[in-house]
């Protein structure tokens, strides 16, 4: 298991999102909820598995 400090960086997948919502402004689309903190810490904390539904999003195109 990682610790909290490392691991999955939410930013970095492809379902984490920004939400509108001032309370919860970090959200997981492959889970479903949104949270005051990163969504991987949340599921952490609840499960006490590392998230497993990280899929790192694909980097930009270059530009020319």
């Amino acid at each position: 298991m990682w610790s909290m400090g490392q691991g999955t960086n939410c930013h970095k997948c492809q379902y984490y999102y920004v939400t509108w919502d001032k309370a919860f402004p970090h959200g997981c689309r492959a889970m479903g909820f949104k949270s005051q903190t990163s969504p991987a810490k949340v599921t952490e904390q609840v499960s006490g598995h590392a998230c497993l539904s990280f899929v790192e999003r694909n980097p930009a195109p270059a530009k020319r």
